[in-house]
């Protein structure tokens, strides 16, 4: 389970990594001209979100949740304020994109708001991607799991529909990593019931998208950043690529938009369920941050 532990967190990283380059560009036929498909790291383009980021970089999305593990090895579990201290000392030290619940959230703490009511309306699926640092935390604990997940998602991200998704996440992959399948784990969550409505018949329907093909499947849910058409995404991922996380993130990727939000938590429910070895060695050795990302994981084995 270790194996499988670690394998969610770094193809959460990978998969990242490798939206980089093409991240937030909808078009998916401009994605095949300038990248072609996307089989490894891309620097962004001139015109990106991520001006200043390179080949192997993270998106403010993959930082945020480096953040996190930052935090959870640090703290030897999740402590809210020590998370939020940090997360808000990235973005006063770096030149990351800022999103809309980004900004929302720092206006709130400008004001003087705690942690536990500083999240935005954002109902985007960025705010529950940063998780795998806390699955991989309280992978045997899944009251400790739910809680960490739903408080450090409220805290940026505090509408129902993203706390709904944080919650249908946590119970599928503490299932995954207890040994259940993906379809398994996912069924039983949302059999348990997900807590926003919208969310809840979408996820339903993505369950008879398996086998289509992902660009039209994606491009039907919406390539946008919301839950409710990010998280469909990522079940018919897991559903259509349930055996070949390298083609699932690949094909992530070619259906545009916010492809590193949708792979990061495609990366955590294929890495949790295949282990190490489904993940390319290129992509890891080809993360700038993988070493420090490696002794970090380490650090919470020794605790």
């Amino acid at each position: 389970m270790d194996d499988k532990a670690r394998a969610m967190v770094l193809a959460s990283f990978a998969a990242d990594a490798l939206a980089l380059g093409a991240h937030w560009i909808y078009e998916t036929e401009r994605i095949e001209k300038e990248f072609g498909r996307v089989e490894n790291f891309f620097s962004p383009l001139a015109d990106s979100y991520h001006p200043g980021k390179r080949k192997g970089d993270f998106t403010h999305y993959g930082d945020q949740a480096l953040v996190l593990l930052q935090s959870v090895a640090a703290q030897r579990g999740f402590v809210l304020e020590d998370f939020s201290r940090r997360w808000q000392g990235f973005f006063a030290d770096c030149d990351a994109y800022v999103d809309a619940a980004t900004r929302e959230a720092l206006i709130n703490f400008g004001q003087g708001t705690g942690p536990e009511n500083s999240g935005s309306h954002s109902s985007d699926l960025g705010g529950v991607a940063r998780i795998a640092a806390l699955a991989y935390r309280y992978r045997d604990d899944f009251d400790g799991m739910s809680a960490a997940v739903h408080a450090q998602t409220a805290m940026t991200h505090a509408a129902p529909a993203a706390l709904a998704g944080a919650d249908f996440l946590s119970r599928t992959l503490f299932a995954i990593l207890q040994g259940a399948a993906p379809k398994e784990a996912m069924a039983e969550a949302l059999a348990e019931g997900v807590a926003d409505m919208a969310l809840d018949m979408r996820l339903a329907v993505a369950f008879d998208s398996a086998g289509k093909e992902s660009r039209q499947v994606i491009g039907q849910f919406g390539q946008m950043c919301t839950i409710v058409s990010a998280l469909p995404g990522v079940v018919h991922l897991v559903l259509t690529y349930g055996d070949d996380l390298r083609t699932a993130l690949i094909e992530n990727v070619m259906a545009g938009g916010d492809s590193a939000a949708r792979g990061m938590v495609t990366g955590m429910i294929l890495g949790a369920s295949l282990g190490l070895d489904a993940v390319p060695l290129e992509w890891l050795q080809g993360m700038n941050r993988y070493l420090e990302i490696n002794d970090l994981l380490a650090t919470l084995e020794k605790q």
